[in-house]
């Protein structure tokens, strides 16, 4: 029948969203989370490879400002105020006191952590060398309380200079002339010292010695020093010790005292040499006992009595 209604039924179908496009999503996530883990693993183990020395440095690296650590002042856990920076009672007027790092005692660390830099490139460059690395067993590099010591050891088989002259051996020339330049790296000065072993000349000490001889081999190497790039002025002293010093406990007549020291001077070696040489500072005693001037009571800054 026409008039009869029928329901009106509303199918409504749900759409199913495409997978397609979240596919590699996961493969970032995951990407990152194994990132993330590498990097805890390496943390791990260097801290497992460390000593304890150096975790309470890289403790106190994070803990405290850089100037503070490396100048071993007054940490933050040091302090025994709950507050940092505050005193033992919050009703005081006065806090802690921050305690500036020791200028001087940095410069010092900076200064070793150069020579340190310094003798790291020379064992870079004699390694890398063939002809420097043949010779190894001919240099003796070490950090010395006076700075950076280099010793070009002399051998029964292959000496540095010819017998009893200060004329350079090919090979020494070639070890003096390729460590110029990395000297140059840094501003300290350098002092030359030269050294024989026990063998006298048939004069003795009245002529041409073991004294003239060390000192001319010293300045020989300084010129072979220069002719390699060495700037000028680098050099602060040039001695010659003859055989008055004898390198490890060794016989007087053993090749091994046949050597050039080449010392690259720290601040305070440098201004002991200065202080020593310069002039100004070595009044004669007599000088420096005189009592100090008493003004007289007639100077002229003091009023002079009427003359009228």
């Amino acid at each position: 029948m026409k008039n009869q209604t029928h329901p009106i039924v509303v199918v409504r179908r749900r759409k199913h969203k495409g997978h397609h496009h979240v596919h590699g999503s996961w493969k970032i996530a995951y990407a990152d989370f194994m990132t993330a883990m590498m990097a805890f693993f390496l943390v791990m183990w260097l801290i497992s490879i460390s000593s304890p020395k150096e975790l309470i440095q890289i403790a106190e690296y994070f803990r405290t400002p850089l100037a503070t650590a490396i100048t071993g002042g007054q940490r933050v856990s040091n302090s025994e105020s709950p507050i940092p920076g505050g005193g033992d009672d919050f009703t005081q007027q006065k806090g802690e006191v921050t305690k500036q790092p020791n200028i001087d005692d940095l410069k010092k660390r900076m200064e070793q952590s150069r020579l340190q830099k310094i003798r790291g490139e020379l064992d870079q460059l004699i390694e890398s060398d063939p002809k420097l690395k043949a010779l190894r067993p001919h240099l003796k590099i070490d950090l010395v309380q006076e700075g950076l010591r280099i010793q070009i050891i002399d051998s029964q088989n292959r000496p540095m200079f010819e017998t009893g002259r200060a004329e350079v051996e090919p090979y020494m020339r070639d070890i003096l002339r390729k460590i110029a330049p990395v000297l140059n790296e840094i501003p300290n000065k350098i002092s030359l010292s030269g050294h024989t072993d026990d063998f006298q000349y048939a004069t003795g000490e009245r002529g041409y010695s073991n004294w003239e001889l060390s000192a001319d081999r010293a300045n020989a190497s300084r010129r072979e020093l220069v002719a390699g790039g060495l700037d000028d002025g680098k050099v602060l002293r040039v001695v010659g010790m003859a055989n008055t010093m004898r390198l490890n406990d060794r016989g007087g007549d053993d090749a091994i005292n046949r050597r050039i020291s080449l010392l690259v001077l720290n601040h305070q070696a440098e201004e002991a040499i200065l202080h020593e040489n310069a002039e100004s500072q070595n009044e004669p005693l007599s000088v420096l006992q005189q009592p100090a001037a008493v003004p007289s009571a007639a100077s002229p800054t003091s009023p002079q009595p009427d003359q009228r």
